[in-house]
């Protein structure tokens, strides 16, 4: 193993103050919205499916844009390092000490670079998809991490919380994939048949560095 690529929502990044804002801005409970991306998730239906069903034509860019427009200040769907799970950081550092590749890529927007690098996470690279004009779970986009991280397929192991969207695809490019027990997507598809398909499912980043040393 050489190389260790993150997804970022709720593998890195715990998106809850996120969609409460999103709730707030919506004028629904906060309760009742998580309950609604449950419910769809459950159903198999895309998470944007919530937003629409509390406010039918939402569009995610329209409405970012809108709100940035009215309220300058906020940050709206944006994170920043007091989102971080507290795992991250000794996690990665411990990868980084072991001599590999650290590696941040997910289906992100563009200004998301700047919030993980203004981090100061310890990771070789931080990439977005947004930038590479791919997104998971296209497996031109684990060919771009291929490419980027310099490594063979079978020498990556990628991490995430989404079967569809991490492991699955992943795993079909030829690397390692880690299923992180956590957030909506995380303990769905940790209880579903495929994710014996995963090489490890973690409920902490911080096993990762044992079960690679493992590998060696």
């Amino acid at each position: 193993m050489r190389s260790v690529v993150f997804d970022v929502g709720e593998t890195l990044v715990d998106e809850t103050r996120i969609f409460e804002r999103w709730a707030d801005r919506l004028g629904v409970p906060r309760l009742a919205f998580f309950g609604l991306m449950g419910g769809v998730m459950a159903r198999g239906r895309p998470l944007m499916d919530a937003f629409r069903l509390v406010k039918p034509g939402f569009r995610l860019e329209e409405e970012v844009a809108a709100w940035r427009a009215e309220d300058p200040g906020t940050p709206a769907d944006g994170f920043d390092s007091g989102d971080l799970y507290p795992d991250v950081r000794p996690a990665l550092a411990e990868l980084r000490a072991m001599g590999l590749n650290v590696v941040v890529a997910g289906n992100q927007p563009a200004q998301a670079r700047a919030a993980l690098e203004a981090m100061d996470l310890p990771v070789d690279a931080v990439h977005v998809s947004e930038e590479w004009g791919l997104e998971k779970p296209d497996p031109a986009f684990f060919e771009r991490v291929v490419r980027e991280t310099g490594s063979a397929p079978g020498e990556i192991a990628y991490v995430g919380d989404r079967l569809d969207n991490d492991v699955l695809p992943a795993r079909a490019a030829g690397m390692a994939t880690v299923l992180v027990r956590r957030g909506m997507h995380g303990y769905l598809h940790a209880d579903d048949p495929d994710a014996k398909r995963a090489d490890l499912v973690a409920d902490s980043l911080t096993d990762i560095p044992a079960w690679i040393a493992g590998r060696r």
